[in-house]
């Protein structure tokens, strides 16, 4: 080997080793992604008070974060990429229902154990926001059932409110059956619970929607879908979460049955005597929730703004 060549190799590999350092110091200035990765309980400052949001942060490969956000309506929607920095985060993707063509934009930033930040609203303004960590909901031991609570005495809506007192309220009790005759309010409990069995009846017109929500945040989907693919926005699933494994629905004006068990995050739910969902976790709340405190019993809350719904022999047994 002439001298040339030999401090030629030599060079190469002194470059070689050289550079490892300074590899090593980029892969340690990379933000931790676990400061922000798992699910977040978000509270949004609306133009008329607050409402709940939600979203969820994952890995995806060595660097790139990926999630999904659920807002004030409609479903989870994928979050193809969040940009993180180790103290900032922004995400964007595009509208569901809201009346604006642009992206809805998410930024905020760590604050301690919380995220603070401003969102996109339909018009294009942005509007503050502020989550904290999602708890697991992990529950030990067997369920103990409790008594069983009749939620309709069948000759009034006592037990019941609305849940926008300025809309007029469309339920009320006709010859024992709880009846949305005009379609404008949702219809909530006055008590609150925690974990439950939970069994009732249904029956819709054609074309008709509705929604179970559990604990006022998680919507079981009730919808005229007779016939079609199983879907996680149709009847029987957790909407835009979990999707049934089947559609086990009847046509519309025959009474169905659902029967639902919630514990903790855990659902199993079966309808009209087929289980379609068997113990799932329900990563967070449906559009259209009460509140996003995860953690707190709330009521249950029966949809009546989308269509008429007739719905009989409520029954939730609490669980301990």
């Amino acid at each position: 080997m002439t001298m040339k060549r030999r401090f030629g190799l030599i060079w190469l590999v002194a470059a070689f080793f050289g550079s490892l350092p300074l590899v090593a110091q980029e892969d340690r200035s990379e933000p931790d992604p676990t400061l922000i990765v798992g699910r977040w309980d978000v509270t949004v400052q609306g133009p008329e008070g607050e409402y709940p949001s939600w979203f969820e942060i994952k890995r995806s490969g060595y660097r790139t974060l990926v999630g999904s956000y659920v807002g004030q309506f409609g479903s989870a929607r994928p979050v193809a990429e969040i940009k993180f920095d180790g103290t900032s985060l922004r995400f964007a993707f595009p509208p569901q229902w809201e009346p604006s063509r642009k992206d809805v934009v998410v930024e905020g930033t760590l604050d301690g154990e919380r995220l603070r930040g401003v969102v996109t609203d339909g018009q294009g303004g942005t509007l503050p926001w502020v989550a904290r960590r999602a708890p697991k909901l992990e529950r030990t031991g067997a369920p103990q059932l409790g008594e069983p609570i009749q939620l309709l005495n069948g000759t009034d809506l006592t037990g019941w409110h609305p849940q926008h007192a300025k809309i007029k309220n469309g339920w009320k009790v006709v010859a024992g059956v709880l009846t949305n005759a005009e379609p404008g309010n949702n219809l909530v409990t006055d008590q609150t619970y925690d974990d439950f069995d939970l069994s009732l009846e249904f029956r819709y017109p054609k074309g008709s929607n509705s929604g179970i929500y559990l604990r006022g945040r998680y919507e079981v989907q009730i919808e005229d879908n007779y016939g079609k693919e199983a879907d996680s926005h149709y009847i029987g699933g957790v909407y835009g979460h979990l999707t049934p494994s089947v559609n086990a629905a009847k046509p519309a004006g025959e009474w169905q049955q659902v029967k639902i068990r919630l514990v903790g995050r855990v659902v199993s739910i079966e309808l009209n005597g087929e289980r379609i969902i068997d113990r799932q976790t329900i990563p967070g709340i449906t559009g259209g929730a009460l509140d996003s405190d995860e953690g707190a019993p709330a009521p249950l809350m029966l949809q009546g703004d989308h269509g008429p719904v007739e719905f009989r022999n409520i029954v939730l047994t609490p669980i301990r």
